[in-house]
């Protein structure tokens, strides 16, 4: 622009210059008249405007010129841009072809390799097969073969030593089925000595004649029997004198808890531990303290119990379902966690046979524990050797026999004793746990499982 006016200036300068030597010369011939030099300067005044007015139109020219340019750059940088994005992601898309491509090749060679395993995983098979079908031939001819021995060889006698150990063993039966009895019978004089005494006693109390007898006896402290104490007084949940249950005991007159005898109805003898100083009577079916007992057992053993009444035990389910016939029962689970603090249960149940693998349903009463029972409240006993059909294996994994359903890790007080240094959660899971419908996991350093039938009358 600046040299379209450089050229424009120098188109108008000679012409300037000519009109001033043509009005010199006019001058030489003409004289001077003021009004020549007056008719010169308004001559330049117009070529100034005119020059003025030229230089603002090139003025607004190059303005509008310079915002064009700036629009077009503007433009160009914006083209740019979008030039550079479509770049990058031609690039991105270049990368994702050739990890597209990569991922093909190696699915091509996999599928390689599975035709390959296909192939000769049916061709073992056809193997299989023939194999298969000469065993069945063989089996056919071995029976074939043994149904002709059976049928040709002779009738075999019993050898004399044989026979004679049968006798034996036959007669050692009988002569411990006497011995049972003559306990029995023993067993029932003893009861009605102690029947005498309890009334001898009642009458001195009566008379007060023998109070100096009576403290004396008060002061001193009994320790517990394994016999209990018995009465005349027969009821129907008692047989040949021996009690049907704790509460029986309880409600003869006794106050120490301890090892007795029980005979629940169409049952054998056996030991129980009778918790009595508590203000109600309750048979102890389960006691954890310290680990002592490994409680990874068989299911034979869960059966018919393990471990010491005095210390660590599983009394056994055959026993507990012997007990629990008779009447409505209460199972009430005490525990005690690693910062020694104190929890129980109590709900009333069921529990099934051994044709039911001991199936337990549950109801809560009352508790300490916020939603104590899991939501499955129909449960069945497995143990490692033992797997309830139709529920999941957790002591597979869970060491112990429980009462499990299709969820694991819910309450387990049969598990391995851990002690306080087990920190990992699945450690405390394998543990003696107590898991709530809330989620919350206890870890558990004593528990004691309890029974006591709901209507205390009926085992007077």
């Amino acid at each position: 622009m600046k040299m379209y006016i450089i050229k424009l200036f120098f188109l108008l300068v000679p012409l300037v210059i000519a009109s001033t030597i043509q009005d010199n010369s006019s001058f030489d011939s003409v004289p001077s008249e003021p009004k020549s030099r007056f008719a010169m300067l308004d001559d330049v005044k117009i070529l100034a405007n005119g020059l003025l007015q030229l230089g603002h139109g090139l003025k607004d020219f190059v303005h509008k010129t310079k915002g064009q340019i700036n629009d077009i750059f503007e433009k160009l940088n914006i083209f740019d841009q979008s030039f550079y994005d479509l770049t990058l992601q031609t690039n991105e898309i270049k990368k994702e072809e050739k990890e597209l491509r990569k991922t093909t090749s190696k699915l091509q060679v996999k599928n390689e390799e599975v035709k390959n395993m296909s192939l000769e995983l049916n061709s073992k098979l056809e193997g299989l097969l023939e194999e298969k079908f000469l065993l069945q031939q063989k089996v056919r001819y071995l029976e074939e073969q043994l149904t002709n021995l059976i049928q040709n060889q002779p009738e075999i006698q019993e050898h004399p030593e044989v026979i004679s150990l049968k006798t034996f063993v036959e007669q050692q039966d009988n002569s411990i089925k006497d011995l049972l009895q003559t306990v029995e019978e023993q067993y029932k004089q003893l009861n009605q000595q102690h029947s005498q005494i309890k009334e001898i006693e009642n009458q001195l109390r009566r008379t007060g004649t023998q109070e100096p007898i009576e403290n004396s006896l008060s002061s001193k402290s009994r320790a517990p029997r394994t016999t209990p104490p018995l009465q005349l007084n027969e009821t129907k949940n008692i047989e040949d004198g021996i009690p049907a249950d704790c509460s029986t005991i309880y409600n003869r007159g006794e106050r120490t808890s301890g090892i007795y005898t029980i005979k629940p109805r169409n049952s054998h003898v056996f030991n129980v531990y009778c918790v009595l100083n508590s203000g109600n009577p309750w048979t102890m079916i389960q006691h954890r303290v310290d680990g002592s007992l490994n409680f990874n057992e068989t299911w034979e053993n869960y059966k018919y119990g393990f471990g010491g009444l005095d210390g660590e035990f599983w009394l056994g389910l055959e026993k507990i379902y012997s007990i629990v016939t008779q009447s409505n029962y209460i199972l009430r689970i005490e525990l005690e966690d690693w910062k020694n603090n104190l929890y129980y249960i109590e709900c009333s149940f069921h529990l099934g046979n051994h044709e039911t693998n001991y199936k337990l349903h549950l109801v809560e009463i009352a508790s300490n524990i916020p939603r104590a029972l899991p939501e499955h409240k129909d449960l069945v006993f497995s143990t490692w050797d033992h797997k309830a059909k139709e529920y999941l294996n957790c002591p597979e994994s869970y060491s112990g026999g429980w009462w499990w359903n299709d969820v694991c890790e819910e309450i387990h007080l049969n598990g391995k004793y851990n002690k306080p240094r087990t920190k990992s959660k699945p450690e405390k899971r394998k543990g003696i746990c107590w898991r709530t419908q809330s989620g919350r996991l206890y870890s558990i350093k004593s528990t004691k499982m309890l029974i006591q039938p709901t209507d205390l009358e009926s085992f007077e």
